[in-house]
């Protein structure tokens, strides 16, 4: 996605044990998420980075969706959002090294399921593909034909909301991406 947007970067992965209290709330839980990795990044880096943290989750009825355990797991998400409304949350952090500059904000968008039957069910997740999604299914792959609509951020969904990483590169570090 930063690619698209001629953004010189380097993508380096965290290596936090990404853990998910069910019980508490989801925005909390996706900035905190992204703060650590930001953090975790961010020790490995010059200190003229600026460093992107981000995390997903998928919200149905209050109950937290992360990525599946195994594919039961996977099974059940998507039975789950078969035919609703979800909020897909992602929080984003941000972090200057040179002034240690820290921003930490989240994006929402919601997304309907269509009604999707067990064998169709079972087809994606023989692909592989929800296995590392929140929520059990990747709208830019295959998971986008059990999408009925979305109404927000497309690439919030995708994993990195790119109108709100926009808004606090400019509005907190003076960066213009047009």
């Amino acid at each position: 996605m930063l690619s698209n947007l001629n953004l010189k970067f380097k993508a380096i992965k965290s290596e936090i044990k990404e853990s998910i209290d069910i019980d508490s709330n989801p925005k909390i839980v996706v900035m905190n998420l992204a703060f650590q990795k930001a953090l975790d990044v961010a020790n490995k880096v010059e200190e003229n980075d600026i460093v992107i943290g981000a995390d997903t989750v998928v919200v149905l009825d209050n109950q937290i969706f992360g990525k599946p355990v195994d594919e039961d797991n996977a099974f059940d998400m998507l039975k789950k959002l078969s035919g609703k409304y979800h909020e897909v949350i992602t929080g984003i952090s941000v972090i200057r090294l040179s002034d240690n500059t820290k921003i930490i904000d989240y994006e929402i968008t919601k997304v309907k399921m269509k009604n999707i039957d067990d064998d169709k069910i079972k087809r994606y997740i023989s692909t592989k593909e929800p296995m590392d999604k929140a929520g059990s299914y990747g709208i830019q792959g295959y998971g986008s034909l059990l999408v009925e609509k979305i109404e927000g951020d497309y690439f919030n969904v995708v994993g990195l909301p790119i109108a709100k990483l926009e808004e606090i590169l400019y509005r907190h570090f003076g960066i213009n991406i047009i």
